[in-house]
């Protein structure tokens, strides 16, 4: 077959599919130029997911009639004036947004220049464009896509539902806006609910406040605030409690000098920050704003420019990962403040009509009783086993403790949890999860430090296991002894434990090796040595620590709420849990219905 040049509607079309995938890649890319032509107002209003019409309206500079007229050609840009590609300030740059939307829909743009006695309008359809003509509007530009994709039906074939199309659509507005917050945002759409966002100025407090609008009040209340600086690359925002996390990483916010990506340096970075207080399956929320000179950044590495290169990626990787780490470090045990939330939700499901038909009738002051608060039927189950043995209460401790963090122990409730009195309401921590956490960081520490401290056994344990998974921990017993644990081949099918760590040799010994067997078997070889190294110390501190129904005396009780608030991470377990809830007074006097 022989070579022929392609029409050149068809190679707009096929440039298209680089750059305008779906609606909300439109929209990303006409709010990319309203912000670069410096709108303080931009709104965006779209139907049938995008589908059927796309309007961007802002109040920038506008364009003069022979922009307008260049403007929906391809490569033709106002973004590079010099033609440097290494230092690239704007967020287009291509010259190819316009041409490609217009190539897949009937477009349309009005716009009009301070100063100019009218607007101008020019409208693109099939390839064919119109002559400039004089219209009314107002300063700054406007422009409308409609029918998107109805001369490609293969490209709607591959289109989500029009509800989440939408979505999608205000998820890009809304990580655009994150970055912009001098820039007001209004998105309208037929399907959900859309959002009007008044500007909030520059700084700090603006940033907080575009936070509060695009993320919540409970993001807000649930995130720490971060900045550090390394070599010239600056490091903003707000972190997630890792008690505040999600199942998936759509709610992980990351810019690049004002331009929302999606990373794989900076992601894989947030997954190694968070790695010691989140299991696998879960990601931590954020928004993080990294700021470099556009020198040290490559932009130009995909076409919808979705994805940046580092000049320095270890650099920019070592100011995430330590900067994340030390924030999280000095919460220590704080936790979320939804746990106390999701305690009254459980406690409070819908009402269920009386057994038997039972009615309350009247009291005998002639008066009806109230009806009483029904629990949740696991909380319920909880309260009926209650006996003289259920809790151990202690005696009335000093103000001191009291006015601790996590106030002083008041009871034990089924060998498990412990209650504590705040100043504020009280807490309940789960004893096994929390002694957990406090033996994990003690090991880190050891282990960063003169190493593990370990302790030779009196009698060495002989661990039956199967002639494979002895192989395993045999092969892996140098690893394993600089963590402390000591162990030899002992026969086919059976390993001889030496020597322990210090703080678990009085633990499950047995229990730990048998895992440590099975994690080498999931794991093989999969993980980093560090990160595999800090997963074993976790099994070790888990096979170890405060069993649930063991019984605490009120000393012991009170002593590992002080350490819980002196550890690092001590708000969630080794496996992500929260290791305590909290009531405040207001929310107690809720239950019982007081507010």
């Amino acid at each position: 077959m022989s070579i022929r040049r392609l029409d050149p509607l068809l190679i707009d079309r096929i440039a298209a599919g680089e750059v305008i995938e779906r609606p909300a890649a439109a929209v990303k890319e006409l709010l990319e130029n309203s912000l670069d032509a410096g709108a303080s107002c931009i709104e965006i209003a779209i139907e049938a997911g995008g589908r059927r019409l796309i309007r961007v309206a802002d109040n920038g500079g506008g364009m003069d009639e022979s922009d307008l007229v260049l403007s929906v050609e391809r490569h033709a840009t106002s973004k590079l004036p010099d033609g440097n590609l290494s230092a690239i300030a704007t967020f287009g740059f291509r010259g190819e947004a316009l041409p490609s939307i217009a190539s897949v829909s009937r477009l349309e743009i009005r716009t009009r220049t301070a100063g100019a006695p009218t607007a101008l309008r020019l409208v693109v359809e099939d390839g064919a464009k119109s002559a400039v003509e004089p219209c009314a509007g107002s300063l700054g530009t406007r422009v409308e896509a409609r029918d998107l994709f109805a001369a490609t039906p293969a490209r709607l074939k591959f289109l989500k539902s029009d509800r989440a199309e939408a979505l999608a659509a205000a998820d890009v507005v809304r990580r655009l806006a994150l970055a912009h917050t001098s820039v007001r945002f209004v998105f309208v759409t037929d399907l959900g609910s859309g959002f009007d966002w008044p500007a909030c100025g520059a700084g700090e407090a603006g940033r907080a406040e575009r936070l509060r609008q695009a993320l919540g009040d409970e993001f807000a209340a649930n995130s720490l605030g971060l900045a550090a600086r390394r070599e010239g690359v600056a490091l903003t925002g707000r972190i997630g409690l890792p008690t505040y996390s999600r199942p998936n990483a759509l709610h992980q916010f990351v810019f690049v000098n004002g331009r929302a990506v999606r990373d794989k340096t900076l992601s894989g970075a947030l997954r190694a920050a968070y790695l010691d207080v989140l299991p696998a399956d879960r990601h931590g929320v954020v928004a993080l704003f990294v700021e470099c000179d556009p020198r040290e950044v490559d932009v130009n590495v995909h076409p919808a420019k979705a994805e940046v290169r580092f000049r320095d990626p270890g650099l920019v990787r070592g100011l995430v990962v330590g900067a994340i780490k030390e924030r999280l470090a000095a919460a220590l045990h704080r936790a979320s403040t939804t746990g106390g939330s999701a305690t009254i939700l459980a406690m409070r499901p819908p009402a269920a009509p009386p057994p038997n038909g039972w009615q309350p009738g009247p009291s005998p002051g002639g008066r009806a009783w109230p009806a009483a608060p029904q629990l949740a039927e696991p909380v319920q189950r909880g309260f009926a086993e209650f006996g003289p043995a259920a809790a151990v209460w202690t005696a009335p401790s000093d103000a001191h403790d009291v006015a601790a963090p996590l106030g002083a122990a008041r009871a034990q409730v089924h060998g498990a949890y412990i209650v504590a009195e705040t100043a504020e309401g009280l807490v309940i921590v789960d004893q096994h999860a929390a002694h957990e956490r406090i033996v994990y960081e003690k090991l880190k520490r050891q282990r960063e430090g003169r190493g593990v401290e370990r302790q030779a056994l009196l009698h060495p344990l002989v661990i039956d296991l199967d002639p494979d998974a002895a192989a395993r921990i045999e092969a892996h017993g140098s690893e394993l002894a600089a963590l402390g644990l000591v162990v030899e081949g002992f026969g086919l099918g059976a390993v001889l434990v030496r020597e322990a760590p210090s703080v678990i040799a009085q633990g499950d010994l047995d229990g730990l090796v048998r895992d440590l067997a099975a994690d080498l078997a999931a794991e093989d070889g999969a993980l980093s040595l560090e990160r595999q190294l800090d997963h074993w110390l976790a099994t070790f501190a888990c096979h170890h620590s405060v069993r649930s129904g063991r019984a605490l005396k009120p000393e012991e009780m009170n002593a590992l709420l002080r350490e819980m608030e002196r550890t690092p991470g001590a708000g969630q377990c080794n496996h992500g849990r929260p290791t305590y809830v909290e009531l405040k007074l207001a929310d107690i006097e809720r239950l019982f219905g007081r507010r």
